[in-house]
């Protein structure tokens, strides 16, 4: 790390502390606050899905989806089928299902390193629970608004799997391993599961409240400059701040494509130890907080 830039983390760092000692009864908040999204939101939301996904992939769910998806992964995405089984659950699950199915099935030997990373630009993304319910109904109180939301959030992930796809398509070879029949042990499957699951939650909701509460200095800024600067930290901060507009809703749009900091710090939790490289899902997520953002503005004008 170039000095310089250790110094201004530091800086930044002591700064922060400084804050949290002068004002602990905010923080002691914002932590409770914090702990209290995860146990009511978070953890009954992703902790169910962590434990079955990893038991479908343990189970041969993914060769069954590869089967199912595999005539329009391989032109759409130049991925195999078995891609599909980590955007589906990307898709109902929520963050970060997506990468961590691609971690499972890269260290399970079912896919390669070079589509495994690529698969990390698209599969990252928010369940439709949020974008219709928290998002459309909440703040803009209109379910179809959320729905148009859902819709562009899947929109732009599929376009980025386009364009940020291989140059080259799987080999047969590798078509072929994949649909190889497994024949897992029930028992085997069911404790790993959710031993790594549980591991995996508490890695996520320690994130959550750590960026709960960094994002609260940005809460106190003008409103019209504060959802944009805490979604970017984090997104269910800036959820409350977002206002009734058509500016508020491509704002939406585009931090619910980025996700915020916590996500892809959630991201890189259950990417640890697995081989593959972070910076493609974070390239994935800036260009779909991009593209949100623009079919929002043209859907909305």
């Amino acid at each position: 790390m170039n000095r310089y830039v250790r110094y201004g983390l530091c800086l930044a760092l002591g700064l922060c502390l400084a804050w949290m000692l002068l004002d602990t009864t905010e923080v002691t908040q914002a932590v409770s606050d914090g702990i209290t999204l995860c146990v009511e939101q978070v953890i009954p939301a992703l902790f169910p899905f962590l434990v079955v996904s990893s038991m479908l992939i343990k189970l041969g769910f993914s060769q069954i989806v590869a089967r199912l998806f595999g005539r329009w992964m391989e032109p759409l995405f130049h991925q195999d089928g078995l891609g599909g089984t980590a955007l589906f659950l990307g898709l109902v699950g929520g963050y970060p299902m997506g990468p961590r199915t691609v971690a499972q099935l890269y260290q399970d030997g079912h896919l390669p390193q070079a589509q495994a990373n690529r698969l990390l630009c698209f599969v990252n993304n928010s369940n439709p629970a949020f974008l219709i319910t928290v998002l459309g109904v909440g703040v803009f109180k209109s379910p179809k608004l959320g729905l148009y939301l859902w819709v562009i959030h899947v929109v732009a992930a599929l376009l980025v799997g386009v364009l940020l796809r291989p140059k080259k398509r799987p080999t047969p070879q590798v078509r072929r391993s994949v649909y190889t029949v497994m024949e897992p042990s029930l028992s085997k499957a069911f404790v790993s599961s959710v031993t790594a699951s549980l591991s995996a939650m508490g890695s996520i909701c320690a994130f959550v409240v750590l960026f709960y509460v960094l994002a609260v200095p940005l809460t106190h800024m003008t409103r019209g400059e504060s959802p944009l600067l805490v979604g970017i930290v984090e997104l269910f901060s800036a959820t409350p701040l977002l206002p009734n507009t058509a500016t508020g809703f491509i704002i939406a749009a585009g931090l619910s494509g980025w996700g915020g900091v916590s996500v892809l710090c959630q991201t890189a939790a259950v990417l640890d130890g697995s081989g593959l490289e972070m910076r493609w899902c974070v390239i994935g997520k800036a260009l779909q907080g991009a593209v949100s953002a623009v079919l929002a503005a043209i859907i909305i004008s």
